[in-house]
């Protein structure tokens, strides 16, 4: 006879803990075969719901409610769907993080890639979660964390062949000290034809919404930023073969004086060039009160 199902009250909106669970019999079969139900997330009326966080919310999940000790090496999963009200197709970035609620400690955030969503569409993935370690066997929930889109005609590194502007664009994790942010972008020629760049590229931060962020200043080099070595190097023209690469740099600070409010840029909206195909980064810039973002000259990457 299997036990009796329970029910959890659900925690907040964006949270979506699985609630019922039965097991076979007193004995776990090789591969500890458990069946679990599943239990749908909270506002799942329609696309665009209160719950949404970013056009995307979590539909249902299993595997994160508590589950007998003989239940073990299950799979976690949440099933989302993403909803694009832009007029063009957007690719997200969905990052989850996923909490044990006994230790109410947060053990990981990972992030799903969803791929050129059809403008005025909705799609649905899955999201299958880490292990929990043994102390989080218990119940546990699964959260959006934070969602961030680009265009998908302005994604800087797509996967598979080389884009049609024969360019592949990809920012580092960067690097800080002391308030002080710098960011390295490079720039590969993936495509058959020699590329030409020529001085500094141009900037336009973005806010969350992807609105222009025009009270930033974009200065050519580290201006009164800070001093960096090679970081306000003259630019000079910059030729790359086939395969081929050339670095640029963000510098800023996130300074807060006290006076006037902070601005956060998730994204760059960057131009290699005049004329050039634009691409959108998501640097997180945090820039205090400073509003100032330098940017360095175009080099060729040496080897």
């Amino acid at each position: 006879m299997r036990p009796a199902t329970t029910q959890l009250p659900l925690a907040v909106a964006l949270v979506a803990i699985s609630t019922l669970t039965a097991c076979d019999g007193g004995t776990a079969s090789d591969g500890d075969d458990c069946r679990i139900a599943v239990s749908p997330s909270p506002g799942s009326a329609g696309a665009g719901a209160p719950d949404a966080t970013g056009g995307v919310r979590i539909i249902s999940t299993t595997g994160f409610e508590p589950a007998p000790e003989h239940c073990t090496g299950r799979e976690r999963t949440a099933e989302f769907e993403v909803a694009n009200g832009k007029h063009e197709p957007y690719t997200y970035t969905v990052a989850f993080s996923v909490t044990s609620v006994s230790s109410d400690v947060v053990r990981s955030t990972d992030q799903v890639t969803v791929e050129a969503v059809p403008a005025g569409r909705s799609v649905r993935r899955t999201f299958t979660a880490p292990p929990l370690p043994p102390e989080g066997r218990g119940a546990a929930r699964v959260e959006i964390a934070e969602v961030r889109s680009v265009p998908s005609d302005e994604v800087g590194a797509p996967p598979g062949a080389c884009p049609p502007s024969g360019v592949r664009v990809t920012a580092d994790q960067g690097d800080a000290a002391m308030g002080l942010r710098v960011v390295g972008i490079t720039l590969t020629n993936c495509g058959t034809r020699p590329y030409a760049l020529d001085g500094h590229p141009g900037l336009t931060p973005l806010d969350e919404d992807h609105r222009p962020l025009h009270e930033v200043q974009v200065l050519p080099g580290g201006g009164d930023i800070a001093e960096v070595a090679g970081f306000d190097a003259p630019p000079r023209p910059v030729t790359l073969a086939p395969g081929q690469s050339a670095t640029t740099g963000l510098m800023w600070r996130n300074t807060h004086t006290g006076t006037g409010g902070a601005t956060a840029a998730p994204y760059v909206r960057l131009l290699p060039k005049p004329g050039g195909r634009p691409v959108t980064l998501v640097p997180e810039l945090d820039l205090g009160t400073t509003g100032k973002l330098g940017v360095s000259a175009w080099k060729k990457k040496s080897g």
